[in-house]
């Protein structure tokens, strides 16, 4: 009886020590797993680099052109953080104040960032206390890395997105003290650098009318504001134009929607008559190698 006893505990002890938890990952592979992130992610953000300093300075300059101190095109640079907004406002401040107007056109210039904000939901689960600060430095171009970029599995993806945004965020940044300390110490002739907001929208615009196949709601765009810009004239067209625009998608999206599914089963058609043609190529060479 003792010796079966002994023999049930001495088969019991390995079951009890089978099933003790893993050890913890040792510390120091954090500090490893960051450094790696922003190794990842500063190579992504140099093209951005070059045009966030370009605009920075463009806009850096245009500020002190218009006789704005250091100070504000640098706060605004740093806590508004939206380029084309921020070309806006420079006219919004020498304008007589109408804080309904400004309201409703920063909505307006800057409504995409909901879009943004839903498609990024997932990727910013359980960031913790990163969260916030990757919310309000979400512009355009960290959106398009941070969304699509295929981050290494050794590094943190949590810090790849957090190195993204500041280094994005302060380019913009040194890009805009730039420009106005250039402005300020180099005296040149700055008429008509306002151009360069017209040219940054007309850019924007030109490159989504190359990437579209469907043009409709871009004439729909043009055509509103042509609109709108005969009947207010130049300094009132743009919110009625932007509320006639709101209006047309709404009214027209059943019809923009069946254009988008005939577009996208033409081009599903296109693709699977290629692959078949393809396929059949294949065959073709195939018997002709048996045959020989």
């Amino acid at each position: 009886m003792f010796t079966v006893t002994n023999q049930d505990q001495t088969t019991r002890t390995p079951t009890a020590t089978s099933v003790m938890p893993p050890a913890p990952a040792p510390s120091g592979d954090a500090p490893a797993r960051r450094r790696r992130a922003f190794e990842a992610a500063l190579p992504l953000t140099l093209p951005i680099a070059a045009g966030f300093l370009f605009l920075g300075c463009s806009y850096g300059l245009l500020m002190h052109a218009k006789g704005f101190a250091f100070w504000y095109p640098v706060s605004m640079a740093f806590f508004i953080f939206a380029g084309s907004m921020e070309f806006v406002t420079v006219n919004l401040l020498l304008s007589a104040f109408n804080p309904l107007a400004a309201f409703l056109l920063a909505i307006m210039v800057n409504a995409r960032h909901l879009f943004y904000g839903l498609s990024m939901l997932g990727k910013f689960r359980n960031m913790g206390w990163k969260k916030p600060y990757l919310i309000f430095a979400m512009c355009d171009e960290t959106f398009a890395i941070n969304s699509s970029a295929t981050i290494p599995p050794d590094a943190d993806r949590g810090w790849f997105m957090l190195f993204v945004s500041l280094l994005n965020r302060w380019y913009w940044i040194g890009g805009t003290a730039l420009g106005w300390l250039v402005g300020g110490l180099l005296p040149f002739s700055t008429r008509g650098i306002e151009f360069v907001l017209t040219a940054l929208f007309l850019v924007i615009f030109l490159d989504q009318w190359m990437g579209e196949r469907r043009h409709a709601p871009a004439m729909i765009g043009v055509l509103a504001s042509a609109l709108c810009l005969c009947v207010f004239g130049a300094d009132r067209f743009m919110i009625p134009a932007l509320v006639l625009m709101l209006i047309l998608f709404a009214v027209l999206r059943p019809y923009l929607d069946d254009m988008k599914a005939d577009e996208t089963v033409g081009t599903v058609t296109t693709d699977g008559e290629t692959a078949a043609a393809e396929t059949a190529d294949d065959e073709q060479g195939e018997q002709k190698e048996n045959g020989r």
